[in-house]
């Protein structure tokens, strides 16, 4: 076992989110040096590959989150529709199958939240384009923890409303356009 990740990169979205999630992926590092953590909103009743397809078109690990999976480095993990995603104090996943939260299971809320309270500082946080406030409040509880928040610029989303959200709710959050997001990934997250 690798061992639990020290730092986290998280990325929400929803409706209009998934083709930039795509290009992020395809431009990453082989090794990133963290974990990757993404949650977009979609529906348990659809069946969806996205993990089994990115995997094979990336060529490395892209893993839909089980309860109690440990948190590793360089890999690439996807909320499962139908439960929330919570982070545990030892850096392991869990999932709860409570309430909807701002209508999303899984929220963007929720997992932003946890995980602040857990990685603080260690946390980045990026909220894309969706089509309610899901993700504006935790992206703030980041912010509160110390860690980095950025937005997807509402021009360059397909939906505005979750990043005009988020810029409302937060005071440090970083606005990025669609291509500063790939080139983020692509080479600064690497020595975060």
């Amino acid at each position: 076992m690798k061992g639990n990740a020290d730092k986290i990169v998280l990325i929400g979205g929803s409706a209009g989110s998934l083709l930039l999630i795509t290009e992020i992926l395809e431009y990453l590092p082989a090794q990133l040096g963290y974990a990757l953590c993404i949650i977009i909103h979609r529906s348990p009743t659809f069946s969806s590959e996205i993990e089994q397809n990115l995997s094979k078109k990336l060529n490395r690990p892209v893993l839909a989150v089980v309860d109690k999976m440990p948190i590793e480095n360089d890999i690439i993990y996807f909320a499962p529709p139908g439960y929330h995603l919570l982070i545990e104090p030892d850096k392991t996943f869990a999932l709860d199958s409570s309430e909807h939260v701002n209508y999303a299971k899984p929220s963007i809320d929720v997992l932003f939240e946890t995980c602040a309270q857990v990685y603080q500082a260690n946390c980045s946080a990026f909220l894309l384009s969706g089509a309610n406030a899901d993700g504006a409040h935790g992206l703030k509880t980041v912010e509160d923890f110390g860690g980095k928040t950025f937005i997807q610029k509402p021009e360059e989303a397909l939906i505005d409303t979750m990043p005009l959200s988020g810029i409302q709710e937060t005071n440090t959050s970083t606005i990025l356009k669609n291509q500063e997001i790939i080139r983020y990934f692509s080479y600064n997250l690497q020595s975060t």
